[in-house]
């Protein structure tokens, strides 16, 4: 107990190689999935901007009508 026999050794080393591997499919799945995220936060980004000036003009308040009736 506490030690690790080179079995343990062997499987570890898969698990790096496999997770860290130089073009690895999952390697390539993680950076896609980044760029992914990426693009979804530029996007929320640019509707922030494009919603400005409408939030803006919501915000001004109409003209009160006369009471006279």
């Amino acid at each position: 107990m506490g030690g690790m026999s080179p079995v343990h050794w062997i499987i570890v080393a898969v698990v790096v190689l496999v997770l860290f591997g130089g073009r690895g499919k999952l390697s390539g799945l993680l950076g896609d999935a980044g760029k992914g995220i990426r693009a979804f936060r530029e996007g929320l980004k640019e509707d922030g901007k494009a919603n400005a000036p409408t939030d803006a003009a919501a915000k001004v308040e109409a003209p009160k009508e006369d009471a006279r009736g």
